[in-house]
């Protein structure tokens, strides 16, 4: 639904780039556990993952390139009038998807970890349906974005529409 205007190409291609975003958070969070478990999810995590390994070594590169990624995109994209609105709804929603994964993260190191071991069947069902819905939900924001559609995620989309000023 693009009913603030118009939606160019150019405006397609970056919106569909926003969500790298996530795919990177997701790598980070789950390829330990799935690789290191034998997931049947592994195939397909290498096969999503391979043709980004260049960008995962450079978002990974030292410990705060992502949260400088992070802040560099709020501040010059989701708060700059300039940049369409179509644009700054997706790099919000991309961020914000990246923000569940990283409290997940936060979630499981400090609370689940100690519980639960890596190779038990409730870690991997966490960690296989957090992989398939990120990358889903990712997948399907890409598809939205291509077409010049606002990807309606349910609470994420309500969030990044009130961060996204018009």
């Amino acid at each position: 639904m693009s009913w603030r205007g118009s939606v160019s190409p150019s405006d397609r291609i970056f919106s569909c780039l926003a969500y790298l975003l996530p795919l990177l958070d997701v790598f980070g969070v789950v390829v330990g556990v799935i690789l290191g478990s034998g997931s049947f999810l592994a195939p397909l995590l290498l096969v999503i993952f391979l043709p980004l390994q260049p960008l995962i070594s450079i978002y990974y590169f030292g410990g705060f390139m992502p949260l400088i990624i992070f802040f560099a995109l709020y501040m010059l994209v989701v708060r700059n009038d300039k940049v369409s609105h179509f644009i700054r709804f997706n790099v919000m929603q991309a961020i914000l998807i990246g923000i569940v994964l990283s409290l997940f993260s936060i979630v499981w190191r400090l609370v689940l970890a100690p519980i639960f071991p890596e190779t038990s069947i409730v870690t991997q069902t966490l960690f296989n349906t957090l992989f398939l819905a990120a990358v889903g939900a990712a997948g399907y924001s890409i598809v939205q974005s291509a077409l010049g559609r606002y990807a309606e995620i349910p609470t994420i989309s309500e969030a990044a529409y009130s961060q996204v000023r018009y």
